[in-house]
C-alpha cells in the first residue's frame, strides 16, 4: 500500500521565522505534537524542517531560554526526511525505524507537502491488517465446520 493512502492529508505548518512561542501556540491550538516548516517559492508548500514539542522542551524550555525570543528556525530540525506519496508503506516503517524517528513528512512528485505519517498512523494500519489476517483464520473455520459436519 502506498504510504500516501494512510497519511494525515491536514498538516499543520509555520514558516522558519515564526517565534517558538507562536510555534507553541499552534501547537496548541491544533493538539498537535508536530509542526512543518515550510517555505513557498512557487506557491507550492515545500518542506524544509520540522519541529516538535520534543525540540521545544529540550532546546529551549530546559535551557531557560525565552521562547519568544527564538525562532523556528533556529531550533527545528533541518535534517528533514521525507516520503513519497507513491511509496511503500512498509519501506516508511524501514526508513522510519532505522533513523529513529516517529513522524515524517509526505511529499507529492513535485517535493510540495501533502501530508505527514506518523507511528499512530502507522500503527493504525498494522492492526486493520492484523484484523483482516485474524478474518481469514476465522473464516476459514467456519467454511470447515459448514462443509464437515
Amino acid at each position: 500500500m502506498r504510504i500516501g493512502d494512510i497519511c494525515t492529508l491536514h498538516t499543520i505548518h509555520c514558516q522558519r521565522d515564526t517565534s517558538v512561542q507562536d510555534a507553541a501556540l499552534l501547537m496548541r491550538q491544533h493538539h498537535v505534537g508536530d509542526l512543518i516548516v515550510a517555505e513557498q517559492p512557487n506557491g507550492e508548500r515545500v518542506p524544509i524542517g520540522i519541529l516538535t514539542d520534543r525540540d521545544i522542551v529540550i532546546s529551549v524550555i530546559a535551557l531557560g531560554l525565552d521562547p519568544a525570543s527564538l525562532l523556528v528556525g533556529d531550533i527545528m530540525s533541518a535534517q528533514l526526511l521525507t516520503a513519497s506519496e507513491d511509496e511503500d508503506v512498509y519501506e516508511i516503517i524501514e526508513r522510519m525505524r532505522v533513523n529513529g524517528i516517529r513522524r515524517l513528512p509526505v511529499v507529492n512528485s513535485l517535493g510540495a507537502l501533502s501530508g505527514i505519517v506518523s507511528i499512530d498512523d502507522l500503527l493504525a494500519f498494522l492492526a486493520q491488517e492484523m484484523a483482516e489476517l485474524a478474518r481469514i483464520s476465522s473464516g476459514q473455520l467456519v467454511h470447515e465446520k459448514r462443509t464437515r459436519k
